[in-house]
This record gives structure tokens, sequence and C-alpha cells, in this order.
């Protein structure tokens, strides 16, 4: 008797958890220190300067990253349990690079785990001045949001692929560690509209 085809199946939330994971933990693996920079500087010259340049630029992107999901999150929500694992990874992604951000999701419990935290005010005030998205760009259909934040990702991890070619050593494997887990996110956000 022969046995019917496997079907397929979505993977479920504990595989995209296991994705979110392995790129944080691929971060991690590629991060840096001040020392490792400070050395790298004496060897490399004037190139420092430019991984300096570079790791402001990453910084800037991930922050205006992190704007778009508060700014998606202002207008959904429902997508909270979906997207607090990415956008507290592309949290990880401005510190990494040395930006700075407030860490509380729109959305997201608190800690005393009853009331949300408050947006970030550069969150819900984008606008067209710093080019992010303000709450009113974004799409009012969840599934179209979600495909802005996949494109941008998409965008962005692009960038870094191409930039990381420019860069030393351990800045290049900082930013694709960080492409890479844009890559995931975006097939973390896609998957669902199948």
């Amino acid at each position: 008797m022969p046995y019917p085809p496997p079907q397929r199946r979505s993977p479920g939330p504990r595989r995209r958890s296991l994705l979110a994971s392995a790129a944080g933990a691929a971060l991690l693996t590629g991060c840096s220190t001040d020392s490792d920079d400070a050395s790298r500087a004496e060897r490399d010259g004037g190139t420092s300067s430019a991984a300096e340049q570079s790791r402001a630029r990453a910084a800037r992107d991930s922050a205006a990253l992190l704007e778009r999901y508060d700014a998606v999150l202002a207008v959904h929500p429902a997508l909270a349990v979906r997207l607090a694992p990415l956008r507290a990874e592309v949290l990880r992604h401005v510190e990494a690079f040395g930006g700075t951000r407030a860490a509380a999701s729109p959305s997201a419990p608190s800690s005393a785990g009853t009331s949300p935290s408050a947006p970030p005010a550069s969150a819900t005030a984008p606008g067209p001045a710093s080019g992010q998205p303000s709450a009113a760009a974004v799409p009012p259909d969840p599934r179209a949001a979600l495909a802005g934040l996949a494109a941008a990702e998409r965008t962005l991890a692009d960038a870094r692929t191409t930039q990381l070619l420019a860069v030393p050593g351990e800045q290049a494997r900082l930013l694709a560690s960080v492409a890479a887990a844009g890559a995931a996110h975006v097939y973390l956000l896609t998957e669902g509209a199948k």
C-alpha cells in the first residue's frame, strides 16, 4: 500500500524563535570591542575613520529601521507578538553599531507586566523631515505593513552586504552578521503571508 506524499507544513512559532536566536547569536559572534577597533586603527592608519563612518551609518540605518517597526506597531498593535522578537534584534543591531535607542516597544508589556510602555517620541513623530515613515504612512492592511517592513529589511541587508567589502575585518564580520539577520527577518515577515 503506497504511503501518501508528505504534506508541507508552515514553520511554527518555535522555528521562528530558533531563527531569530540564531541570527542574534551570529550577531554576537561578529561583534568587536573598542580595544579591537583601537588596535586596528593603529595598524591600518586611516582605514579606521572609514570603518567609523560605516559603523555610524549602520547605526543610523538600524535606528531608522527600528522606527519603521515602531510605526507599524503603533498602527497595528495586534502584530506585537510577531514583531517583538524582530524589533528586539534590530535594537541590538543599533547597539552593536554603537548607536543608542530606547529599548521599550510601543506595544510590548512593561517589566511590571500589566501595561504597555509608551512608544519613543521619535517613533510617533518620524515624518518627512527625518525621512522615516510616520504612523499615517503605514498601510492600513497588516499584510501590506509586513510587506513594507520586509522590503525595508531586504534593502538594508543588501546594502550591508555591499558595504562589508569596503571595511576592515571585524566591521565586515559585524555587517555580514547583521545582513544575515536581516535576511532571516525578511523570511519571517513574509512566511505568514503565504
